[in-house]
């Protein structure tokens, strides 16, 4: 597989994205799990006529995001930040420079989100959040991609999240996929797209440090042209109790995904029970959870 991936980081993005489109069509009809998440979760949270219009491009966006990751990983860190073409919002990150309290990225699963963090190294050092994978090739090819110069990677753990408040402190940025499924014990069940998902708390608890908040996504361009950086602050404020800003969190996810729902990665199982978890609210929680969420947007 590592040689694979070698092979693959030497296309150029076009192929990759070309490649990656029929990949994305082999995934859908060759894994009855996949096309029922997918279909299950689009049909939730854009009902029926818009989960329609985009889902052939969210099944070849998906694709094509599976495919770009040799390139993304495996190529100098100068070529891969020169894929990112045009930029929004980095007067934000200049605002929060100034501040001095550290940035906290929130990148959901939405566009090229293994270039964020990577472009956003070539600036100031990041210490990005990330969770180990179970197989050692693929260990092997996240040290090699994502650690740069000034990209440090801080596991799913108690050290990791050390590492996080001491980069705050220092000023510095950290990032995180703030829409990832904790593991149990890590989380609480919060409203996403009207339907409970095991939510992480831990962005939120980092809002406490006083930390500047960007939501920061890649947009995919068509024809493999590279990407366009979207940095944007959060709507609304990420305040209240530590549930209050976890929901908040998940509210201006939908508030990104909304702006380019085929490059979400809809076939992520958002909403799967972790084992030993907290229980699932009752549906007249969940109701109560969901009319409350619609009162706070």
């Amino acid at each position: 597989m590592i040689t694979l991936f070698r092979l693959f980081s030497r296309l150029p993005l076009a192929w990759l994205h070309a490649l990656g489109s029929v990949l994305g069509w082999l995934t859908w009809l060759l894994s009855p799990s996949y096309r029922r998440h997918l279909r299950e979760n689009m049909l939730l949270a854009l009902g029926d006529v818009e989960a329609r219009r985009i889902r052939s491009a969210a099944i070849a966006e998906a694709g094509k995001g599976m495919l770009e990751l040799p390139r993304i990983w495996l190529r100098p860190l100068a070529e891969t930040a020169s894929r990112v073409v045009e930029v929004s919002g980095w007067e934000l990150v200049e605002a929060a420079s100034r501040r001095g309290k550290g940035i906290l990225y929130l990148t959901p699963h939405l566009g090229c989100f293994e270039v964020t963090a990577q472009y956003l190294s070539t600036h100031a050092p990041i210490t990005v959040l990330y969770r180990p994978p179970k197989q050692p090739w693929l260990q092997t090819m996240i040290e090699a991609g994502r650690a740069r110069a000034q990209l440090h990677l801080a596991a799913a753990d108690l050290s990791g999240v050390r590492g996080l408040l001491k980069a705050l402190k220092r000023g510095e940025a950290v990032g995180m996929l703030p829409d990832q499924a904790p593991r149990a014990g890590e989380g609480r069940w919060l409203d996403f797209f009207g339907r409970p998902a095991y939510t992480m708390t831990l962005a939120a608890r980092l809002v406490e440090t006083g930390a500047s908040v960007i939501m920061v996504w890649a947009e995919r361009l068509p024809a493999g042209k590279g990407y366009h950086f979207h940095l944007q602050a959060p709507t609304e404020p990420i305040c209240g109790s530590l549930e209050e800003r976890a929901q908040k969190i998940n509210q201006q996810i939908e508030v990104l995904v909304r702006q380019c729902p085929q490059q979400y990665l809809w076939g992520y199982n958002r909403y799967k029970r972790r084992r030993s978890s907290e229980a699932l609210p009752t549906s007249a929680e969940a109701a109560q959870q969901g009319a409350q969420s619609e009162a706070q947007r």
